[in-house]
């Protein structure tokens, strides 16, 4: 069995900055509580988001009994934080992309006419074990929030129209950000979905039936639950399965926005990998606090305003 998740981290910095825990106390309280909720989830590999100091989560991998191995993107956003990969098993980096999929144009950024043809975080490719027939390969991704910002460091708009305009702006980068990401998991799985493990995770920020979510499917029609669902057909070579649906109802969350309960962190596995699924939970035990639209506002707290979600898989 091999246990696979992603997990945001939120904001792992090490004390100081803008983003970081005030004290030592804070950053260490922070470390005890993530370190205690991987030991309980017990990964094997494990995508994580928000790692704002790579040597903050240096740190964090210390606090896990066994040996780990770490791989992170280069390319971070504009406050640092970037995806990376632990993993129990040997990792290999395969891609570490930025670039927008060509040919997809740039997008506009914000008020002025700016573009970018650039994701907000890296995403990144990795290979996990070595052994034919069952290494990973993995796409870690961090989609665009649709929490916003708005110029001045603010976090509230002029006016709605102002709102409205960043909500589209912030929609554009994330739209695009998944057809890059639905382009690297075309790279791995090249039409051999049916023999090749691939896995698709991340904090997509959206819910499974969000267009940008469905956007990373591929060939619709055999989503989990319906009746296409293990009706083999030409589309499986490059369809990816989102593993929300076997969640359990009651846990079919991963965060909490203004006290509504919403899963924005998502599993997708190519068709090697759909009958080897044992069980897919979101690990919401620990208790998840209701965040509302300030970044800041949590520095000082300790674990995670998201929870883990993760897969068992029979390999």
């Amino acid at each position: 069995m091999v246990v696979v998740g992603t997990w945001n981290l939120e904001n792992l910095y090490r004390p100081g900055g803008e983003y970081g825990p005030r004290d030592m106390a804070a950053y260490e309280a922070k470390l005890k509580a993530l370190s205690g909720t991987i030991a309980q989830v017990g990964p094997d590999v494990l995508g994580v988001e928000e790692v704002g100091d790579p040597a903050a989560l240096d740190d964090l991998v210390a606090l896990l009994d066994g040996e780990w191995h770490v791989a992170l993107s280069g390319h971070p956003d504009a406050r640092g934080i970037r995806v990376g990969v632990v993993s129990r098993l040997p990792l290999t980096v395969l891609h570490d992309v930025s670039a927008f999929s060509p040919p997809l144009a740039a997008i506009q950024a914000d008020d002025t006419g700016a573009t970018s043809a650039q994701t907000s975080r890296g995403v990144l490719a990795v290979r996990a074990g070595a052994a034919p027939g069952a290494a990973l390969d993995l796409v870690v991704c961090h989609l665009k929030s649709k929490l916003l910002s708005f110029p001045g460091q603010r976090f509230q708009p002029h006016d709605e129209g102002e709102r409205a305009r960043f909500g589209a702006y912030a929609l554009y980068r994330r739209s695009a950000e998944a057809v890059t990401v639905r382009g690297l998991a075309d790279r791995l799985l090249d039409g051999h979905g049916r023999t090749r493990n691939v896995v698709v995770l991340g904090d997509l920020n959206d819910e499974p039936q969000a267009a940008t979510t469905q956007i990373l499917l591929g060939p619709p029609g055999s989503e989990i639950g319906t009746v296409g669902e293990r009706r083999p057909d030409g589309g499986d070579g490059s369809r990816l399965w989102n593993l929300a649906p076997l969640i359990p109802e009651a846990e079919r969350y991963s965060r909490v926005y203004h006290d509504r309960r919403e899963l924005i962190d998502h599993i997708l596995v190519s068709r090697a990998l759909l009958d080897r699924v044992e069980s897919v939970r979101s690990v919401v035990a620990h208790g998840l606090p209701s965040v509302g639209d300030q970044p800041t506002a949590r520095r000082d707290a300790a674990d995670s305003d998201h929870a883990p979600v993760v897969a068992t898989l029979s390999l």
